[in-house]
């Protein structure tokens, strides 16, 4: 029951859904006290996706049932979840990428006039005070499509509030945040509470839930183990609640030998490219993770996509192995004498393809040096993948199952499992343990200083930055489009990067639009 002995705003009784073979949620039962903000917390695959798309009206359950506010509550469709005030922002985006801002923030509830015409001039004015009184900015007029993922996501945030909420439902919310639009999301939360809405927060982020959270549910294996205070519980415990057993070390331990020494695989020189990048130079060693760190739109893209000829250069050039080369698309840049590979901002639309299963994923990029004569040799094809599903802790049944069928983890580790499977020498990583659970990240962890163990190099973007200070062996920082610092694994600390991602040297830096 609640702390003032009146209904929850959510009760949970008994909850269970199949999909086929696979029980996503198995007799589930927890309460959400109203005016409170809820972590719901577990690894991929927890059931935490399927309770929120059960409480906004996309799926029915098999068994169980629900109360909203005291009542008993069929939620059959999105549009009963709106009725009884359930809304949600979800961690895969519901945009429509080829309308503006205005059309996808007044989907399905567009005000009509008498004529049923839509009021639109009234609607936008409407949306723009909106998004004022949310603290940001956007041309209403501009296409979903052609925005960033963290304005995007904003967007989505603003849409579900817009339709004031009785219970504010967030997956995942900052999946694609960092720095101050993480602030400004605990802002507009601490405000929703104050006004009496109930928020439910699931995030892979610590930090973020004992900032935002009152209570916590986590689940596991589709099952409730817990719900209580943050306070009651230690990150430790959270921690090993979630993933049902113990981490004795997040992070693995750096070499003793730094790779400061070792040949230079990688290069940039001067580089310019897209809107942001201006004049960066760096060189990536044999063995080294080398991190990037800046707040969003700092350049950090431009570069990443610029090296994996995915951004046109408008200055400057790239090196492999010393030696001058023109990388112009990406199968430029996964040819064997550069052979690089890129895990872009989101995997689900530039990583993967979710129909088709994970053997043809992984093979895709390099299926030419599976072929003779124009035939795929499939046996050899089929070892090979499996091999390196093996290597990354892939289920073999990713060799002939839909990669959209699995969690986001495993799809993370199929989008590293096609480099690996190309042979990639250098590995270009943005932020890929996004949206990804505490289990899962870990297992990143030790794959990606394995990888550098054997000779492999890495450069590493990470929105955490603990991610940085822990994994790296140097870390360079952008701001305003240019690098402004680099720092040694020694000096590493979260403070020498927010100091240097904040500009606080670099006065005289111009900002880029």
């Amino acid at each position: 029951m609640t702390e003032a002995g009146g209904a929850p705003a959510v009760a949970v009784e008994g909850l269970r859904k199949a999909f086929g073979a696979t029980v996503a949620v198995d007799d589930v039962s927890f309460e959400i006290a109203p005016a409170t903000v809820h972590a719901l917390l577990g690894e991929n695959g927890a059931g935490k996706s399927t309770i929120v798309k059960l409480l906004s009206g996309l799926i029915e359950p098999d068994k169980g049932r629900f109360e909203v506010h005291g009542r008993p509550s069929r939620l059959r469709s999105p549009r009963a979840a709106h009725a009884l005030g359930i809304q949600t922002a979800f961690q895969e985006m519901t945009l429509v990428r080829d309308l503006t801002v205005l059309d996808n923030m007044l989907i399905p509830y567009a005000p009509v006039g008498p004529t049923a015409m839509i009021r639109r001039r009234s609607a936008e004015a409407e949306v723009r005070a909106h998004l004022d009184s949310l603290g940001f900015s956007v041309n209403l007029r501009d296409e979903v499509g052609d925005l960033d993922l963290a304005l995007q996501q904003k967007i989505e945030i603003a849409r579900a509030i817009y339709r004031k909420p009785k219970i504010l439902l967030l997956d995942e919310p900052t999946s694609t945040l960092a720095g101050r639009d993480v602030d400004w999301l605990g802002e507009v939360i601490a405000r929703l509470k104050a006004q009496g809405t109930t928020v439910v927060f699931i995030s892979h982020r610590m930090r973020e839930v004992r900032a935002f959270c009152d209570k916590l549910t986590v689940l596991r294996n589709g099952r409730h183990i817990a719900t209580g205070s943050i306070a009651d519980f230690t990150d430790t415990e959270i921690i090993e609640m979630i993933i049902g057993r113990s981490i004795a070390q997040t992070f693995p331990a750096r070499p003793e030998t730094t790779p400061d020494k070792a040949e230079e695989v990688f290069a940039v020189d001067g580089l310019s490219a897209g809107t942001k990048l201006r004049d960066a130079s760096f060189s990536l060693r044999k063995g080294e993770i080398l991190g990037v760190a800046g707040l969003q739109g700092m350049g950090q893209l431009d570069l990443f996509l610029a090296a994996f000829g995915m951004r046109e250069i408008s200055a400057g050039g790239l090196r492999v192995d010393g030696r001058p080369v023109t990388i112009a698309s990406p199968r430029d840049a996964i040819r064997p004498n550069i052979a690089l590979g890129l895990l872009p901002e989101d995997r689900k639309t530039e990583a993967l393809f979710l129909k088709l299963n994970g053997r043809h994923n992984v093979s895709l990029p390099v299926i030419d040096r599976l072929s003779r004569g124009g035939l795929i040799d499939t046996g050899r094809e089929r070892e090979a993948v499996q091999r390196v599903f093996d290597r990354v802790e892939v289920d073999h049944r990713a060799l002939w199952t839909r990669v959209g069928s699995f969690s986001g983890g495993n799809q993370q580790k199929i989008a590293v499992a096609k480099w690996l499977f190309a042979e990639s020498r250098t590995l270009l990583l943005f932020d890929p343990t996004r949206g990804i659970d505490v289990g899962t990240k870990h297992e990143l962890y030790v794959l990606m200083r394995a990888f550098a163990e054997l000779g492999g190099s890495i450069l590493f973007h990470s929105t955490e930055i603990p991610e940085l200070v822990h994994l790296c062996d140097r870390v360079i920082v952008l701001y305003a489009g240019r690098i402004v610092a680099e720092i040694a694994a020694d000096d590493l600390s979260e403070h020498a990067i927010m100091r240097a991602a904040l500009g606080a040297d670099t006065a005289g830096t111009e900002a880029v639009a």
